[in-house]
């Protein structure tokens, strides 16, 4: 049985069953229960009256059956066979004992003469004369009382049929709605398993159906978001393989050309050509080195050394190494920090790569005469590092892909000046190995401004190591 529907139906089926059968069986005794209660309680009362009149009058229980034959005429629905005189004592449904707990009359002759137990006598209703207790009458709960062809038979056979037909009628509509709601549920894992079969044959970003707002309308959105984030990325990867291809067929072509033509002695080698040979060589190491980086932040085997530092020594660092590059494009470049501030754990060599990448875009995009600002700023338990200019800013569009590799807005003056796309994704892995996030801000004219933000460490924590 490998279909799920077939098995919720019989479980549903299963499930109406025994409820069925739970509530036939306690309808049933209930109103056995009940009916007897009833004719208890209409026969009881006058019963009783009678008796102690009777007592009364004779001063014993002689001759008592008389009043139980004046009250078995009050229940002529009683069957009595041809061959057996109108009034049967074994039929009647009292016992009579006497104040001792002796049976004087009952519903079976063998009994009369008999002790009923002082247990039984304390569920009877004593017989008063005079205030004092002359016997006991005891109901008789005899279940088959009740034969068929009499009109109480007849009412209880009713009532234990209508219990029948009620029961079946249940299982059936729990079959029907068992089979109902099994197709209903199991629609989506249909519509989810057809869904990954289609992702498993190359049909990225495929999309099901959701119907409900249930666990499995959540299910349904979860899978949609990820064949969609797939698909997305499946061409991210695409467009960066294209644009690496580039990049490396650039330098290659420049340095290939080069040695054809020393090979065919057309040219004649001088130190301006080595030169172009030698930048060209660098980029292709450097690009070569950015690709090692994102696969192995990717895979989780980016090896960090983990230490304790001062926010404000990182942006120090950061300004020194770039301090002849901002004055001879006439940038001003500030740092504002504190002295007095908490440190992050962070690695000190990533965090230069992270921080390098940032303010070589600053400087990129910042013109002559702009600035640069390097802050530290505490919010709760979080340091957060900035990097600010107030140059050309980011076009809107941009602003949501600039973290995604070989992703350039502006990518006719990424090439000229030998850029690859992937400073800022490599900043942002990085940042994410550290535990810390990355976010961006800008305005197109207003300039643009980086957020690093790390968890606060205690001054005393120890260095570590580790791998992510």
């Amino acid at each position: 049985m490998r279909s799920l529907a077939i098995k919720l139906t019989l479980a549903f089926l299963l499930v109406g069953l025994t409820g069925s059968v739970l509530v036939a069986i306690i309808v049933q005794q209930r109103t056995q229960r009940e009916f007897d209660q009833l004719i208890k309680n209409q026969s009881q009362e006058n019963l009783v009256l009678y008796l102690g009149e009777y007592y009364e009058t004779n001063g014993s229980w002689a001759g008592v059956e008389t009043v139980f034959r004046s009250q078995q005429r009050s229940f002529p629905s009683l069957p009595v066979p041809d061959n057996e005189p109108r009034f049967d004592p074994r039929r009647s449904l009292f016992t009579l004992a006497d104040a001792n707990g002796r049976v004087i009359y009952g519903r079976n002759p063998a009994e009369h003469g008999g002790i009923v137990p002082k247990s039984d006598l304390e569920n009877g209703v004593p017989i008063q004369v005079n205030g004092t207790v002359a016997g006991w009458l005891l109901f008789n709960p005899v279940l088959d009382r009740w034969r068929p062809g009499t009109p109480e038979g007849d009412f209880l056979a009713s009532v234990n049929n209508a219990i029948l037909v009620s029961a079946i009628v249940a299982s059936v509509t729990a079959l029907v709605m068992g089979g109902i709601l099994a197709y209903t549920l199991t629609r989506s894992l249909r519509e989810l398993t057809a869904g990954t079969r289609e992702l498993a044959e190359g049909k990225l970003g495929h999309q099901v159906k959701v119907h409900s707002r249930d666990e499995l309308g959540e299910l349904a959105n979860c899978f949609n978001q990820m064949s969609a984030a797939l698909a997305h990325s499946t061409e991210l990867r695409r467009q960066m393989t294209a644009d690496i291809a580039h990049d490396l067929r650039t330098p290659l072509s420049v340095i290939l050309g080069y040695t054809e033509a020393l090979s065919d002695q057309k040219l004649d080698p001088g130190p301006e050509m080595f030169t172009v040979m030698h930048r060209e060589a660098l980029h292709l190491s450097h690009l070569v080195a950015d690709l090692k980086t994102l696969s192995l932040a990717d895979a989780g085997e980016l090896p960090l050394n983990m230490q304790p530092f001062a926010p404000q020594e990182l942006l120090k660092r950061t300004l020194e190494a770039h301090r002849v590059k901002a004055e001879n494009k006439g940038i001003h470049l500030h740092v504002d920090a504190e002295d007095s501030l908490p440190l992050i754990s962070v690695d000190v060599d990533r965090m230069a790569q992270v921080l390098g990448n940032l303010m070589s875009n600053a400087l990129r995009y910042t013109p002559s005469g702009g600035q640069i600002s390097l802050a530290v700023a505490v919010n709760g338990n979080k340091v957060c590092l900035s990097v600010s200019d107030n140059g050309a800013g980011i076009l809107s569009q941009d602003l949501p892909f600039i973290f995604e590799r070989s992703y350039r807005g502006d990518r006719a003056r990424h090439q000229q000046e030998g850029e690859t796309g992937l400073g800022l994704a490599i900043a942002r892995s990085l940042v994410i190995a550290q535990g810390g996030t990355i976010s961006v801000q800008s305005a197109e004219g207003q300039g643009t401004t980086f957020t690093l933000d790390f968890p606060a460490v205690e001054a005393d924590k120890s260095a570590s190591s580790s791998s992510v």
